[in-house]
């Protein structure tokens, strides 16, 4: 039978080049938990990790058994993509890639934009996506096409942006980078089940964004320039349960900072 998502503590093949050990992480930030996912070429026996996710044994134990690991490349600095980065390496020896300097582990290597990573029959490029956090990046595995999104892009719902270094224009300009590369693209997410193409939730993630700014932009004419976050929360997110709006003023905050510059 084939597996399909959720499916925890088993390897799940996607695509002909990827594969995801979903981590038994669940909660509200982390939707259904964390994708690891595993990239190897037809034939080869060594493969790229991204996303070890967080310091959870049995979980790193998992993604270690299916290597060897030639390398491992991080989306983003988040805890539950990276608290298991240095377990990791100590069981398997991979070098680890990020843009954030004190996630590389074994490597001074960061992940240029636009570079051609070539490693183990992989072909996989740097597309940095900022927005969600500073350090946010996708990767393009090329020959098939797919796009590993962080968090930039869910399996579910949309992106939350962080309020500490997430920015609403260069999350926009991401969203864009996204669209240019075309339809056709299977989305591998961060969290939640892959999707079948990039183009139209890139699309659509778009349209929402710029949907709530307006929304907030015309709060603001209601309630004044100089409202708080909160304030402005509860006149855009009235239709939505007030647990979820922590994570609304988040993203409220990002978008006041953005049309206050």
């Amino acid at each position: 039978m084939t597996l399909a998502h959720p499916a925890y503590a088993q390897l799940r093949q996607v695509t002909p080049v990827a594969a995801v050990l979903l981590e038994n992480n669940p909660g509200m930030m982390t939707l259904d938990g964390t994708n690891t996912w595993i990239l190897r070429a037809p034939g080869r026996e060594e493969c790229v990790v991204v996303d070890p996710g967080e310091n959870d044994e049995d979980h790193l134990r998992r993604i270690a058994e299916v290597g060897p690991v030639a390398l491992t490349l991080i989306t983003h600095r988040h805890h539950d993509h990276t608290d298991g980065i240095d377990r990791f390496v100590e069981m398997t020896g991979s070098p680890v890639r990020a843009v954030d300097p004190t996630l590389r582990r074994r490597t001074d290597a960061g992940l240029p934009d636009g570079e051609l990573i070539e490693e183990v029959g992989l072909a996989i490029r740097v597309v940095r996506t900022p927005g969600h956090t500073k350090d946010s990046t996708s990767f393009v595995v090329e020959g098939e096409g797919s796009v590993l999104t962080g968090d930039t892009i869910l399996g579910r719902g949309t992106t939350v942006l962080d309020s500490t270094d997430g920015d609403l224009g260069d999350y926009l300009a991401s969203l864009r980078t996204l669209i240019d590369l075309g339809a056709g693209r299977t989305v591998l997410p961060g969290h939640g089940s892959e999707l079948p193409d990039l183009l139209p939730v890139a699309q659509y993630y778009l349209a929402h964004r710029e949907e709530r700014l307006a929304q907030v932009r015309a709060a603001l004419d209601v309630l004044g320039e100089d409202s708080e976050v909160r304030a402005v929360v509860e006149h855009v997110y009235a239709d939505v349960d007030p647990k979820l709006w922590g994570a609304a003023e988040q993203s409220v905050r990002v978008q006041l900072e953005y049309l206050r510059r």
